[in-house]
């Protein structure tokens, strides 16, 4: 019985997991140039710190290729939502249209992606 106990106190030490959640796209700029194209991207995310941040996000045609990725490279607690860019993103003539999927060191890539973003030509 003291067994039992002490299994079950030491089960109630143990923090339960933190639920994840996944960085959300709140709003996109593209800008073509002379050496491609600049996406300043805006994303919002419940960043605890180091151990759950957003790392990332990328831009993909809407069959999924990707074009071009952003890492993230430290966690942005107090500043949400942020923006961050990448330029020199070669885009085929024949794509219209991109979408942006962000990325967490948790949860990894997101399945959800932001509404497909027209590309004037």
């Amino acid at each position: 019985m003291i067994h039992r106990i002490a299994l079950a106190a030491f089960a109630l030490c143990i923090a339960p997991p933190a639920l994840a959640d996944p960085a959300r796209v709140v709003a996109v700029e593209a800008v073509a140039g002379h050496s491609g194209w600049t996406f300043h991207v805006t994303l919002e995310h419940g960043d605890t710190g180091w151990e759950d941040y957003a790392d990332g996000w990328r831009v993909e045609t809407p069959d999924g290729t990707v074009l071009g990725e952003r890492p993230l490279l430290h966690p942005h607690v107090e500043e949400q939502p942020f923006t961050r860019s990448l330029s020199g993103v070669a885009i085929p003539a024949e794509v219209r249209s991109v979408v942006i999927r962000a990325r967490t060191n948790v949860e990894g890539w997101a399945e959800d992606v932001s509404a497909p973003l027209p590309l004037p030509r």
